[in-house]
């Protein structure tokens, strides 16, 4: 390819790739500039060296352009490095946007997608018998997992396990974990023990006879927050960004509608029906969809994010993004604890504890002050047994005060 040509192509290219960066509203103007700076060097180093720009943006070939450039300049590499890979990082993102062939940025190592051969049967049978979600799934396999590794570190195969084995397994882990993690691990002891009795690699039913620490249902009251600070972490977001705007808009549609973490990640641009003014939600243990109304205040919130927050040329149809190139979808109700500490902290709202399920408890303590019928709650919160509801009871402390016992004499 002639230089002439290559050049043009460049520019062309350079060119969509900003519109591609200013439309993902994911780069500052200065930053824009200073990842132009680089992406020039390097389209150039790679012209000098005849070098084909497209297979050199790898995390090794941009590496060692910045040890090259380092060298020419006599700069600092680490530094060089640095900031190479932050630009044509996103200089290889926006290629792929537009449809341009880059190769992978670094090599996949990831290989704990699939769990180990021996695991691969269990995990199998919660999914099409138990009717497992994924994410239970993987929580019960890394149990498993380190059971397995325990024995194996006592030279105890399965088919000669023995109930004292189980025993010292849960002792260890009491020594590592609270209480209802213990007893959670030892649920999945039950599970794996059952299996592996239905599959015959054991002869004797240990799954009846495995102790977990007793854990009282409710025994600690769910934690909530007062109604005025959720106004005040709501205030607080600074809606001026895109990141304010998608913030705000997530911890809006969970405190007006009780949203869980695991149901709010989940939405895409498909589940909004504008016409019918109504959102469609995914429950994440169940798969079971539900239609929730449209509120004037969410549905404004949502235009707002779609048209000034929530990045254009995104490569998928979730609804909250990573405001980060590549816009992967949010994908852990961790994230949503982060952003939730942070625009609390802004507001000054302290409490115990922050998780991502205090607004879902807080919308619940706040209908049943409002007097909300037990049927309509349950509903919305996606709860069978209306026993469930019980929990909720004991953080509406204001009903509670009015249902005082006398103090005895």
């Amino acid at each position: 390819m002639h230089s002439e040509q290559a050049v043009t192509i460049f520019e062309t290219r350079l060119a969509k790739v900003l519109d591609v960066w200013r439309d993902n509203r994911c780069l500052k103007p200065s930053s824009m500039g200073q990842y132009l700076y680089w992406i020039r060097r390097f389209h150039h180093y790679c012209m000098a060296e005849a070098l084909d720009a497209d297979e050199q943006l790898t995390q090794t070939g941009v590496n060692i352009f910045a040890q090259w450039y380092a060298r020419q300049r006599r700069t600092d590499a680490e530094c060089a490095c640095q900031r190479a890979q932050s630009a044509l990082r996103a200089w290889a993102l926006g290629l792929s946007t537009l449809g341009v062939k880059v190769p992978a940025w670094q090599p996949d190592t990831d290989r704990t997608s699939e769990p180990e051969p021996r695991l691969q049967a269990f995990a199998e049978h919660l999914r099409q018998h138990r009717g497992n979600p994924e994410g239970t799934i993987k929580k019960k396999l890394a149990h498993i997992s380190r059971f397995l590794k325990f024995i194996g570190a006592r030279h105890r195969p399965l088919r000669h396990l023995k109930l004292t084995d189980i025993d010292a397994f849960l002792v260890d882990c009491s020594k590592h974990y609270a209480r209802t993690t213990t007893a959670d691990i030892g649920g999945s002891l039950r599970r794996y023990m059952r299996f592996l009795l239905a599959t015959g690699q054991v002869s004797t039913d240990l799954a009846s006879s495995i102790v977990t620490p007793i854990v009282r249902r409710y025994e600690r009251p769910l934690r909530a927050l007062p109604w005025d600070d959720v106004r005040r972490i709501l205030a607080a977001i600074d809606r001026r960004t895109p990141v304010g705007l998608r913030d705000y808009t997530v911890l809006l549609l969970m405190s007006s509608y009780g949203l869980g973490a695991g149901e709010v990640i989940r939405l895409t641009l498909d589940d909004i029906d504008w016409r019918a003014a109504t959102l469609r939600v995914v429950r994440p243990k169940t798969g079971v969809s539900f239609l929730l109304p449209l509120l004037p205040a969410l549905a404004l919130a949502l235009v707002n994010y779609l048209q000034h927050g929530r990045p254009r040329r995104a490569p998928t149809r979730h609804l909250f993004l990573s405001m980060r190139a590549p816009h992967h979808p949010l994908s852990a109700s961790s994230a949503i604890r982060h952003l939730l500490i942070g625009h609390a902290k802004t507001a000054s709202v302290t409490a115990a504890y922050l998780g991502s399920h205090v607004l879902r408890h807080t919308h619940a303590c706040r209908q049943m002050e409002q007097e909300t019928s037990p049927k309509v709650l349950s509903d919305i919160l996606g709860h069978r047994s209306p026993e469930s509801l019980s929990a909720y009871v004991r953080i509406a402390t204001e009903h509670l005060r009015q249902l005082p016992l006398p103090v005895p004499k």
